[in-house]
């Protein structure tokens, strides 16, 4: 049977319950921007993570500009980024916490000898943020923490492949050759677009927000991601990754 040569993973609500979180650290900065671009419409914590989840503030903001009908210079959108970053980071440093069982995995992971990296869509200094303060980041040399806000020039977000793209090109392998773990639709559209097998990890909805949200994105990911295999617990992850490793 063929082996995975690296597994790829998402870091928000993936190995990490940061998304949230993120959230709340960035809600006042997008209705500042609102206000001040003159738009009566305001955000709650619960409405931004319906509408943006897996998006990077860069792309946050590049889809307020859309759907509000306005227009921020690229200085002021790298001014917003900048304070949203910091914001965050805080934050996590102080907050973060691992989704259940996915510290265990990293290990049982590492002992097997299977190689691991970090994509993420969110900046860089937020990733490594919650790694650290989740006690993880000594599986994830600092040059295998790839962010798509961070390591690309010009900046990208998932759903946009690129990151992934660009991990595997530095990391020496095929796309085909790997398997990522995603948790939302942009992340996961990444992974389809990129043609990297996908493990789509649904147990964070049951944490947050439910039964039925769980099984709701399960079908997302499977019907319109191509998720191979979908993963409700971590304790889940052996045998997810075997059923990948059948397909190869």
């Amino acid at each position: 049977m063929p082996r995975v040569k690296y597994i790829l993973l998402d870091c928000d609500n993936t190995l990490c319950l940061s998304e949230r979180l993120a959230f709340e650290a960035c809600t006042d900065l997008t209705n500042e921007v609102l206000e001040k671009w003159g738009r009566p419409e305001r955000y709650t914590v619960e409405q931004l993570l319906e509408d943006f989840v897996g998006h990077n503030f860069r792309g946050m903001l590049n889809g307020l500009q859309k759907k509000h009908g306005f227009t921020m210079s690229p200085e002021e959108v790298d001014a917003y980024v900048d304070r949203e970053l910091g914001a965050v980071t805080a934050k996590l440093s102080e907050k973060c916490q691992p989704c259940p069982g996915a510290p265990e995995q990293l290990e049982a992971l590492k002992q097997a000898g299977y190689p691991m990296s970090v994509v993420s869509t969110s900046a860089k200094p937020r990733v490594v943020a919650s790694l650290k303060k989740v006690g993880i980041d000594h599986y994830f040399p600092d040059e295998h923490v790839y962010s798509a806000a961070t390591s690309l020039n010009p900046p990208s977000s998932k759903p946009d492949p690129a990151i992934y793209n660009y991990a595997c090109k530095q990391l020496g392998v095929k796309n085909e050759e790997c398997v990522t773990v995603e948790d939302s639709k942009s992340g996961a559209t990444a992974a389809m677009r990129a043609g990297i097998p996908l493990i789509g990890y649904v147990g964070v909805y049951g944490i947050e927000e439910g039964k039925e949200k769980m099984e709701e994105m399960a079908k997302l990911l499977t019907e319109q991601c191509n998720a191979k295999v979908i993963m409700y617990d971590w304790k889940e992850f052996p045998e997810c990754l075997k059923k990948i490793e059948e397909s190869l």
